[in-house]
This record gives structure tokens, sequence and C-alpha cells, in this order.
């Protein structure tokens, strides 16, 4: 199996392994132990590492050409055919890596974090599931698979963010993550349907190889303005991308998905829904680039998210809430390369950006365990003794979060800040100095959130303190793990998956938006660019916004509450986080319930129970009560009113 690479064999064990172990876990729960549970979900996600270690091997270092061959048919209807197939090329490869490698990370910390949890063999059913459906998304090779997976991590989610039901608050945000995704997946299945009239295809081989001959086709949303079909496409595909990836304005569910337990919070922040909109782009690099107005609404949606989202971050008190809007500003950044046609830069920084999060993620959980569930960052304070391993794992994915040099994160976010410098495309120059600002702002709530949980004043109750300690090796050791890559991978890769050959064939970029293609020209190896960046204008924010937070948490910590009251109305807006959930709650929900009602009233008690049901229940009644006179009960008068009858029948005939 391992010497071939166009085994299919390889690929359905890929995708089947976790599934197995997650029907196993959730439809036997009853009949089997926690150890069982854990052991065939971990052992299916562990082959599906081991095989996509494999599978990357063979496409990264190999030089093995792209698989893309059909598993079944699963309909034909007017000739065109309805299939679930595998495409496995080096894109693929690498989301293979990445997805497994974090799953099989939080499927491990799970054991220590949900060890007292009633939920546990259900916990680890669903996130085996997630870790499935996220497969059967980065290796489809046409749209009605992509939308399948699609739309299985979207439920897969539902049913983690709402995990504990019986909390009123989880089953609010598990219902606001369903319903914003739908919205966005209403743009995306119109999108789907629209490539499915266009291209008579749902096949991404035969859809990419027919898009420039299709790239001048037009149609009329409105009556008299024509709109590039193509154009109408990749927007409708963006919406979608939207709310997986939680871009402006369909972001408001990814900061509540903390109410699900922290692995999860883990999972799909770093490796899986948040990032199948930036894949999902990424792979449709071909039609994207046929249309420069979708690139700018790209740019501009991403460079607003990156900004205005990281401001957010400064003020939450909620570790984890903190951590979640990190996430949202970094998925910014990787719009913003999309948009500026630099995808691998966006698929780049996806991957460094996967080992990084999950790490502070898993390193919020460690802390939330010592500190008995406590999530309050003002409650804690002075960890780093009691608490060494998740101290020095978390400060060195802070450092890979911030883009220190020489750090993960460094390298995929300086190209970046780069690409879109280099960027013509409209809306680059906003989008450059709302990243380049973003630089320090993530310096600024980063570390803002590290000095107070880990140094300084501890502010944590006398109980807490007492029982304060490092968290059990199986949650220490994927903190270990992860911090790894966090900090080696974008060096160790760089070279070939920006500036090499590896997404050649792959992703497709038109001369005119090659800004990595420029890049390229001045790039001198890594350590060049650590040399080079250390000048540049990234470094510098990023050291301010150290220093300031050094500076106000560390050197005067009453500062903050002081700038709080002098700048009341700026505060008060962002804690309402820009009035996004209050205008959802009040205009969208709370317009939609009046709509209901109104429909209730005139639609279903006038029209339906008035004038349909008891109206027509009334004219029955009405007529019956004139009609049933004529039964008298007389043969005298039926004789009589059958002779008029018989008369009226004889003066339609004669006359």
């Amino acid at each position: 199996m391992f010497e071939n690479y166009s085994d299919s064999q390889v690929y359905l064990a890929i995708v089947l392994a976790p599934l197995i172990g997650s029907i196993i876990a959730g439809v036997f729960n009853a009949y089997i132990s926690r150890a069982v549970a854990h052991t065939v979900t971990i052992v299916g996600v562990a082959i599906s590492f081991v095989l996509a270690v494999f599978v990357f091997k063979y496409f990264a270092f190999d030089g093995a050409p792209i698989y893309n061959e059909t598993v079944y048919t699963w309909l034909v209807s007017d000739g065109i055919r309805f299939e679930i197939g595998f495409l496995v090329d080096n894109l693929t490869s690498m989301m293979l890596v990445v997805v497994s490698f974090v799953s099989l990370m939080v499927h491990l910390y799970t054991i220590g974090y949900m060890s007292d949890d009633p939920g546990y063999k259900r916990f680890f059913s669903y996130i085996s599931l997630f870790t499935f459906s996220m497969y059967m998304l980065v290796m489809s090779n046409n749209f009605l698979q992509l939308f399948f997976g699609w739309e299985a991590v979207g439920l897969v989610s539902y049913l983690l963010i709402g995990f504990y039901y019986k909390k009123e608050s989880a089953i609010f945000a598990n219902m606001k993550a369903f319903l914003v995704n739908r919205v966005g997946d209403f743009g995306f299945i119109l999108g789907i349907a629209g490539i499915l009239m266009v291209f008579n295809t749902l096949d991404y081989a035969d859809v990419f190889a027919a898009a420039s001959s299709k790239a001048n086709l037009t149609t009329e949303l409105f009556p008299g303005t024509e709109w590039s079909m193509m154009t109408v496409i990749c927007i409708l595909l963006f919406v979608g991308a939207m709310g997986k990836s939680a871009q402006v304005p369909l972001h408001v569910w990814l900061p509540d998905s903390m109410e699900g337990p922290t692995p999860i919070s883990a999972l799909i922040h770093a490796a899986t829904m948040v990032t199948a909109g930036i894949f999902m782009v990424t792979r449709m690099s071909p039609l994207f680039e046929l249309s420069e107005t979708a690139l700018s609404f790209i740019l501009v949606i991403g460079a607003v998210t990156a900004l205005f989202m990281g401001f957010l971050g400064i003020i939450q008190n909620d570790i984890k809430r903190v951590v979640a809007y990190s996430t949202l500003s970094q998925l910014g950044y990787m719009t913003v390369a999309l948009g500026a046609s630099a995808y691998s830069a966006a698929v780049f920084h996806l991957m460094t950006h996967a080992f990084f999060k999950a790490l502070l993620f898993l390193a919020a959980g460690s802390v939330i365990i010592g500190m008995h569930h406590v999530q309050d960052i003002r409650q804690m304070g002075g960890l780093k003794k009691y608490m060494p391993i998740t101290y020095w794992t978390s400060l060195l994915g802070t450092l890979a979060l911030i883009g220190f040099p020489g750090f993960s994160g460094f390298y995929s976010k300086d190209s970046i800040i780069e690409a879109v410098h280099a960027s013509t495309i409209p809306g680059s120059t906003f989008a450059y100095y709302a990243v380049l600002i973003g630089v320090f702002v993530t310096a600024l709530y980063s570390l803002r959130m590290f000095f107070i949980v880990f140094h300084g004043e501890e502010r944590m109750d006398h109980h807490t303190k007492e029982h304060l300690k490092e968290s059990p090796w199986v949650v220490t050791v994927p903190l270990v793990l992860l911090a790894i890559p966090s900090v080696i991978i974008g060096g160790m890769t760089i070279t070939s998956v920006l500036y090499g050959d590896y997404f050649n064939n792959v992703v497709f970029v038109q001369q005119a938006h090659d800004v990595l293609g420029q890049l390229k020209e001045s790039y001198h190896g890594p350590l060049s660019m650590i040399l080079h960046g250390i000048m540049t204008a990234p470094f510098y924010l990023m050291v301010a916004g150290i220093a300031t937070a050094w500076y106000l948490y560390m050197k005067k910590p009453e500062l903050p509450g002081k700038i709080k009251n002098s700048f009341g109305l700026i505060y008060d807006i962002l804690d309402n986080k820009y009035g996004f959930d209050a205008f959802n709650e009040k205009v969208i929900a709370g317009g939609t319930r009046g709509l209901g009602n109104i429909l209730s009233k005139f639609g279903d008690i006038m029209i339906i129970d008035g004038f349909v049901v008891n109206g027509s229940a009334k004219s029955v009644a009405w007529f019956s009560s004139i009609i049933r006179h004529v039964q008298t009960g007389y043969l005298y008068h039926y004789a009589f009113v059958m002779i008029l009858g018989l008369i009226g029948l004889l003066g339609l005939v004669i006359f």
C-alpha cells in the first residue's frame, strides 16, 4: 500500500480510519469503556496521520503526478455525473498532514482535559467525525463532494459547540453558528449552481480547463445591468468562505464557539472548519483569477477582518476569547493574501497558523485545568512558577503568533504583508496599512494576555493557589509536540512553498497578479529574510506592541483602567463588538420575528384560519342551513320537485 501513491486504498484508508473510530465510539457508546473509545479514535486518526505523511512524501519529495480518480458514481442526471472522488496533489497532501497532526494532538490532549466529563466517549466520537468531514472536503475532486464535506464540518461543529447541551449559552452559541453558516452556505450553493449552469459539470478538472473560455460570459442580475458571470460565481463562492472562515460580517459565530470544550476550540480554529474557506478559494484559483472584482472584494473584506477583529482582542478577559479573536484576525490575513492573488502565502500562513494556534488554545486549556476551570485572566497571574511547561510552550506559541523573527509566523505573516504591498489590485493600499497596523495590535493583545496570566501579581484565590500545578503529561506532551513546528516549520518550508515549485500546476496566478513572483527576485533564503525583516516596519511595530503591553500590564498596571475611563465611548464600541450582535439580534432576528408575527396574524389567523379553514366551514354550514329545508319528508313535495325538473329539461330542449 505504501509503495504506490496511485493506490486508491491509501486514500480510502485516510478517510475511513477516523470515521470507523467515530462510529465505534458513538454507536457503541453504551457498550464500551472510556479506554476503548479513546483508543479506537486515536488509532484511527494516527493511521490517517501516518498515511498522510507518506502521501506528503510522495508528492513533495518524489514528484508524484496528481491523483484524480472517481471512487464511485452517486447519480447521473441528464448526462451530468454526480460523483465521489479524490483529487490528491501537493495542496491536498499538505492539508492532510496539517489536519491529521493537529487532530491527533487534540485527541491525545482530550484524554487529560475531558477525563472527568460524563460525555467523554461522545466527545471522542464527534472529534473523529469532524476529522473525517475535513478529509472529505480537502480531498474532493468535485463540487458535490466539496459541498458534502462543507456541510459535514458545519454539522459536527454544531454538535461540538453545543456539546454541553444543558447549558443555555452553549445552545445559543451552536444555533448562532449554525444559522450564520446557513447564510454563507446559501451563497455557496448558489455559486455551485452557477458552476453547473455555466460548465454543465461539477468536476474540478473539467471546470478549470474550460474556465478561460467562459471568462467573458455575462448575466443580468437586475434588468439593464450586466455582470460578469465569473465575478458572480466567485463572489457567491466566497460568501460561503466568509461563513466558514468567519469574515466580516459573518464572523459573529466564531467567538461564541468558545462555549464548546477547549479541545474542539483548538480543532475548529486551527485546522478544520475555519480553514475550509481559505483552502476552497486557493483550490478555485483558476476561477478567481478571472475576476479582479472578486479579488478586490476579498482583499477589502480580509483587511477589515484582520484589523478590526484584532482590536476586539485587546479588551477581552476570557482567555479563550482572546485567542478566538486572534484567530479572526489571522484569518483576515489569509483572506488578504487570497485577494492579492498570493494563494501560496495564504496556505502557507494557514499551515504555520494551524500549529501555533492549536498550541495556544491547548495551552489556554492547560491553564484552565490548573485554575480549576476559571477562564477570566483577571483572576490569574504569576503562573510561570506553577506551570513551567505550559509557560514555555505558550511563550513559543505567542512569539510565533506575533511574527517574531525566526519563528514560523514571522515567515508567513511578513510574506503576506510584502505580497499585499506589491499588489496593484484595487483596495490593496488600504489592505496593506490594515495588516501593517494589525502587527502592532497582534503583539499588544498577545503579550497582554501572556503577561497577565503568567507574570505579575498572583490574583487567584487561596484554594486555587494551593492546588495549582502543571497539567498531566497527556496535556503537556501535545503542547511540546505542537511547539516544535510552531518554531521551525516556517523556516524549513518557505523556500519551496512560496518561492519554489511546490504549488506548480496546483495554484494558478495570472502574470499581472503574480506578486510572489516579484518578491522572489529579492528572496535569498530564510536567514536573509530574518536579517531583512528586522529592518522593516512590521518588526518595529511588533516591538512597539510588545513594549506597550509590558509598560501597561507590568510596569504601570493601573494605566489600562484609566485609559478605559478616558476613552469610554471607544471602549463601549469595542465591548459591544461594533454592534454586530445587537444588529443581528434586533434588526435581523427581531425583524424576522416581526415579519413572522405579521404573517402569522394576517396570513395564518385571518386568511388561513379565518377565510380558508373557518370560512369554508361557515360557508358549508350556511349553505346546509338553507338547503336542508328541501328535505321535508313529504312524498308530494319530492314529486312536485321532480315535475318542475322535468319541465325545466323540456324547456331547455325546446328553446
